[in-house]
């Protein structure tokens, strides 16, 4: 099934996959169905209705619910006028919603049903918003079926440029404020494009069909929606994360192929429901955000007997994956690589870079530097941020440290900012976590610097306990000292009830942080 488009817009895909494969399914949403024919021109109706409303090139458009098809409709038809999408994570509070909407400058909102009272509520407060319009039809604002049915869907619109803005994604905010991250048409197709070499793993073949269960207000839910029709197969959409819906959907033969953080994917495994659903057609498993245990691989690889397995690296300001560990380099037995991050993908070229963005030697620590069409336009409304992260030659930062070995795999030790200087040693939490995560006791595990009045900041270890595990607080931290320097050892190990994380599955170390940190001055010693 290897077709290969040479689309350079989401607009050109569109229409590349609705003239070869109008009847076939693109999307599925809670039974219903959205052929590639159907979506198109759904998409130009709607993205008519955009324009005569005023909602065009440079314009922003927040869309405030869970992930449907009609995200979907709402992205294309907003890329085809020249408007980005500005997605809002449903889970947060009005506020931290206002922020967005405000830093955003959005002039409309589409909210699912659910959230409509919210948006009303959030949109009477701010003078810019001057439509409020439904994902579904039949409600008390506009949907934007309704809207787009008035429409003719044969378009005199402008064709859009590849360097045209598409999406305005939020990052998580791990430090100040969330930041607008703007992308483009090429950031999401400039490596889909005919002189890239597609990988021999990730071929999609007739009947092949992804699941997208990540939030859309991330790029792992936006940018994994558009990985099936990229490729002209579908993509079933959940709401949500919801382990027993996804059971179901992988028994009834509707998903071959998914991606899921490593937390998700335990919480697949061990439900009541996985060891009588069907599982053998699922041939690509996809996971990131952190490192798959060992344990965990093992027991995936039992459920899931037919699937390679496929660990991305990247963030919202590359688009997404920029390094993948393939499905071979992933070993039951264990070694030495599964601990990476893997390598760059083509059309990506990464490197590890010291302060001043010179390139370190193999085995090396540094910074994770990449270059490639998929790096972001920019910040937004952050010019200064912008320049700090993306250089002149186009390299752009990424916050985190590792060291690459001769073959090019990355092996990431952490965020160069949660780094604990103890006694003026280095020491990156990763590296602590993962020898905490093979203590039998250990469920999961969070690496935090504290404050030491000796050390400037002493290591901290908080986990959550297997069931029936005993907790010897003095046998984690030997078990930890047997593995690694005895700096880099915990002082003191706490048990918490769960862990704190943001929507897209990382463990939120600041909120771990901040009782420790209470009327000091700096997060840092």
């Amino acid at each position: 099934m290897k077709q290969q488009h040479h689309a350079t817009t989401l607009t050109e895909l569109c229409d590349y996959w609705a003239k070869r494969r109008p009847d076939q399914i693109a999307y599925r949403f809670e039974g219903r169905v959205t052929t590639f024919a159907e979506i198109r021109e759904e998409s130009e109706r709607l993205a008519r209705a955009l324009d005569a409303n005023d909602i065009g090139a440079g314009k922003r458009i927040a869309w405030i619910g869970k992930n449907s098809d009609r995200y979907f409709t709402t992205f294309f038809a907003a890329a085809r006028v020249g408007a980005a999408l500005v997605p809002v994570g449903w889970r947060l509070a009005p506020p931290e919603m206002k922020y967005i909407l405000k830093d955003a400058e959005a002039e409309a909102i589409v909210a699912a049903p659910e959230f409509v009272q919210l948006a009303e509520k959030l949109a009477a407060g701010m003078p810019a918003i001057k439509h409020v319009w439904v994902s579904e039809d039949g409600g008390s604002e506009p949907g934007i079926g309704e809207l787009a049915r008035d429409m003719d869907a044969k378009s005199d619109l402008p064709a859009p440029a590849p360097e045209n803005e598409v999406i305005q994604l939020y990052t998580s905010g791990t430090t100040g404020q969330p930041k607008g991250v703007v992308l483009t048409h090429r950031n999401f197709l400039g490596r889909s494009g005919p002189d890239i070499e597609p990988l021999s793993w990730d071929a999609w073949h007739e009947g092949d069909s992804g699941l997208n269960p990540m939030p859309v207000a991330h790029i792992a839910g936006s940018g994994y929606g558009l990985v099936p029709f990229n490729r002209g197969s579908a993509c079933t959409i959940t709401q949500e994360f919801n382990v027993e819906e996804i059971l179901d959907l992988i028994n009834r033969k509707q998903v071959t192929r998914f991606f899921l953080v490593p937390a998700a994917l335990q919480m697949l495994i061990t439900h009541p429901k996985a060891a009588e659903t069907d599982t053998g057609h699922i041939n690509q498993i996809g996971y990131g955000a952190s490192p798959i245990p060992l344990t965990l691989l093992r027991d995936c690889m039992k459920a899931f007997p037919n699937a390679g397995f496929v660990q991305s690296y990247g963030m919202t300001e590359t688009t997404g994956s920029i390094a993948i560990l393939e499905p071979e380099d992933h070993d039951p037995g264990g070694n030495e690589r599964m601990r990476s991050a893997g390598k760059a993908v083509p059309g990506v070229e990464i490197m590890i870079a010291d302060p001043d963005g010179k390139e370190v030697s193999r085995g090396e620590l540094g910074e994770v530097c990449t270059r490639s069409s998929a790096n972001m336009a920019y910040y937004w409304k952050q010019p200064d941020k912008t320049k700090e992260t993306v250089s002149d030659d186009g390299w752009l930062r990424t916050g985190d440290a590792a060291y690459m070995d001769k073959d090019g795999y990355i092996y990431i030790q952490d965020r160069i900012k949660d780094m604990i200087i103890t006694g003026g040693e280095n020491v990156y939490p990763a590296e602590v976590e993962n020898a905490l995560y093979e203590h039998p006791s250990v469920s999961e595990a969070a690496v935090i610097g504290v404050p030491d009045e000796k050390w400037g900041e002493s290591v901290k270890a908080l986990i959550t306990l297997k069931a029936d595990a005993e907790f010897d607080e003095q046998a984690i931290i030997n078990h930890v000292r047997e593995r690694l320097a005895g700096f880099k050892a915990p002082k003191s190990v706490e048990v918490i009830a769960v862990m704190p994380r943001n929507a897209s599955g990382k463990i939120l170390r600041k909120d771990l942080r901040a009782p420790y940190w209470e009327g000091s001055e700096r997060q840092v010693n």
